[in-house]
């Protein structure tokens, strides 16, 4: 499977997910990244994680219904002290309620399932990659 070339080592990925076979799905196109993943269950493993853990992580693909606590909830609660790490919205109900919420509550990103490779390697790149710019003098 291609992964254009994206090299994320060095970079956390969180992907808070109850639906295994997603979960299988995330693990395989992110370790061709060279990423570190750290996956969480339920809603309730995340918020301790992040409440307890100075972990430093880079990136959180979040499931809209993964239980106890939903991942709007999450990511309200992520964002009171994490205000840069980028959250992609994933889920297969599309609302435009939901996406409002999902946009209010301070995610990057809301994405529809089915989620291709190479769109999560798009925003791999967009949300991790850093741009390096060459300035020309003349």
């Amino acid at each position: 499977m291609k992964t254009n070339g994206l090299n994320l080592e060095g970079k956390t990925i969180i992907v808070v997910e109850d639906d295994l076979p997603s979960v299988k799905y995330y693990e395989t196109l992110l370790r061709k990244s060279g990423a570190g993943i750290k996956v969480f269950r339920n809603g309730k493993e995340f918020i301790d994680f992040i409440t307890v853990s100075k972990e430093k992580f880079d990136l959180v693909f979040m499931d809209f219904l993964v239980p106890l606590v939903n991942g709007i909830e999450c990511t309200r609660i992520l964002r009171k002290s994490l205000k840069n790490v980028p959250v992609i919205m994933v889920t297969g109900y599309a609302s435009d309620q939901m996406k409002k919420e999902a946009f209010l509550a301070g995610c990057n990103e809301y994405v529809l399932k089915p989620i291709y490779p190479e769109f999560i390697y798009n925003l791999l790149e967009k949300y991790l990659v850093e741009k390096v710019y060459q300035q020309s003098y003349i």
